[in-house]
């Protein structure tokens, strides 16, 4: 095709089924602007570059299909940088999409706007890998490069830099062919080791992690094969923060996502043999920095390199999740389901329950009962959300939990809540934040306004950093930069034009969820959180 070097990169996009976009138009990217209708391509504009990273990662999480992020030079690259990080610690398919500095452009520096030392190698050292365009052919290859790696192996986001004055520029170029790789196929040996040691283990653990979640899927086969595997063996099933939702948290095999409880943790090191499915077992999810398995652990994963992580695998499965789940039940016989054995962990993970979600208890039995069993629930790194929603408030698919994990953001909950709701128009979707992660990205409120979303927002007020203090206390120092001002949410969210509500006791909570997932607007749903 002929056209300019933005034709060439939105129908590119377009090529590989991308009908919606996350950015801000700026300078040096209005050429892509000015190609999107063309191609019937949707824009969507946070108010913040940071805001479109999250949004498109949400996209993401709930659709199975790459969220594209379109920033300008400069600022707007290192403004999205955060949200790529958090991106790449959570295995999420993202595109950032920029231009750069102009082909002819002086590695020293001639003071031209938006100007960066290497603005492609900032971003390399936080994606899965930045490329630099060169030529207008070449723009077709690099984005067929980057949709290869989402599908193939472990997904994490990608930067793909293009020159602005090859945007303006007309060339020729060949579009190429989506690259459709087969799924990862398991080593049958490796899987008859697994199988044989999972028939004789006499204390056997499942631990599901994010690469056991199928987004896009309502029903996922990697969950079903799981819980098929723990009847069989007797085995406990705990999954990580990511993989919540993966299995039914009802089951009474399933621990729920537990695996940063001590008495989980107790439980995990004492099983004979562990099957860990997607997940690095990371200090991140243990919440402990050295962690001992004493069984033989059987690890899962598409990424060669995870089975020489922090816990080496025994036995090394590389390979799709699903279809190794799939070798492993046909290797696991159906006959006689083992009886669920008498443990102490389910007390002990009670017991502890207990202890972290008491100061939300009532708000997030309110909160289930209000909410359908398909919803989306975006949480926040907020003490409701990883001391409450994550481990109280059990789900069971097709819902799905949405979380900042590993790299720990602040800001994500909103802004990844509109592309979830912007991905699956269909679902309900709950976003879950604290007073002080919110306002990180408040300002996307007019972004939800703007599109019409039906969102409740709700905020836990405790005037600050929570967590961060209430890890001061226990340092015994006094509280230093925490305590802070709480905005009056129901005149921000009127001055956006969303519905603002407030929640004095958990009956309210749910009345008004409830009645914000019917609203034509987002609602912010605010009650203030015991200390």
């Amino acid at each position: 095709m002929e056209a300019t070097g933005a034709g060439v990169l939105v129908a590119a996009l377009r090529g590989h089924g991308v009908n919606t976009i996350f950015g801000i138009p700026g300078t040096h990217n209005l050429a892509v602007y000015q190609e999107l209708a063309r191609y019937n391509v949707t824009c969507v504009t946070p108010r913040h570059e940071q805001g479109a990273g999250y949004a498109a990662d949400g996209y993401a999480r709930v659709t199975g299909r790459p969220g594209v992020a379109v920033t300008t030079t400069g600022p707007g690259v290192v403004n999205a940088a955060t949200a790529l990080a958090q991106a790449y610690s959570d295995s999420s398919p993202v595109l950032l999409l920029s231009p750069g500095v102009p082909t002819d452009h002086p590695r020293l520096g001639r003071g031209y706007l938006h100007e960066s030392k290497d603005q492609s190698g900032a971003l390399d050292a936080l994606c899965a890998w930045s490329h630099r365009v060169t030529s207008i052919r070449e723009i077709p290859a690099a984005v067929a490069r980057a949709f290869a790696a989402f599908t193939e192996g472990r997904p994490r986001p990608v930067h793909v830099e293009v020159p602005a004055d090859l945007l303006e520029r007309v060339g020729t170029a060949d579009l190429a062919t989506p690259y459709r790789p087969m799924p990862r196929v398991p080593d049958p040996g490796a899987l008859d080791e697994a199988a044989r040691l999972l028939r004789a283990a006499r204390r056997p653990g499942i631990v599901l992690g994010g690469g056991a979640q199928q987004p896009g899927r309502d029903e996922p086969v990697t969950g079903r094969l799981a819980m098929e595997l723990a009847e069989r063996t007797g085995a406990r099933v705990v999954t990580t923060v990511n993989g919540k939702g993966a299995v039914p948290e009802s089951h009474p095999l399933c621990l729920g996502a537990t695996l940063h409880l001590a008495g989980v943790r107790r439980w995990l090191a004492s099983c004979d043999v562990v099957l860990a499915v997607g997940t690095e077992l990371g200090p991140a999810d243990l919440w402990e920095d050295r962690f001992t398995l004493t069984g033989t652990l059987i690890r899962v994963d598409v990424d060669p390199g995870q089975m020489y992580g922090d816990h080496v695998a025994d036995v090394p499965v590389v390979a799709d999740a699903a279809l190794a789940l799939e070798g492993l039940a046909v290797r696991v016989p159906a006959a006689g389901d083992a009886p669920v054995p008498e443990d102490p962990v389910e007390r002990e993970r009670d017991a502890e329950l207990r202890d972290l979600t008491h100061r939300w208890a009532p708000q997030l039995v309110a909160l289930r009962e209000a909410m359908p069993a398909d919803t989306v629930v975006v949480g926040d790194n907020s003490m409701m959300s990883y001391h409450g929603a994550i481990v109280g408030m059990p789900m069971d698919p097709p819902g799905r939990f949405l979380f900042p994990a590993g790299y720990g953001t602040l800001g994500f909950a909103l802004p990844a809540g509109i592309g979830a709701k912007v991905g699956r128009p269909d679902r309900p979707v709950v976003v879950l934040a604290g007073d002080g992660a919110l306002q990180f990205s408040v300002q996307e409120l007019a972004t939800a306004v703007e599109l019409r979303l039906s969102l409740p927002i709700v905020v836990a007020v405790n005037g600050g950093f929570g967590e961060i203090r209430d890890e001061m206390t226990r340092r015994g120092m006094p509280p230093v930069g925490v305590d802070l001002h709480a905005p009056d949410l129901m005149t921000l969210a009127s001055a956006y034009g969303a519905r603002g509500r407030r929640a004095e006791r958990p009956e309210q909570l749910g009345e008004a969820v409830v009645e914000a997932l019917k609203a034509p607007v987002p609602t912010v749903i605010a009650f203030h959180e015991p200390r």
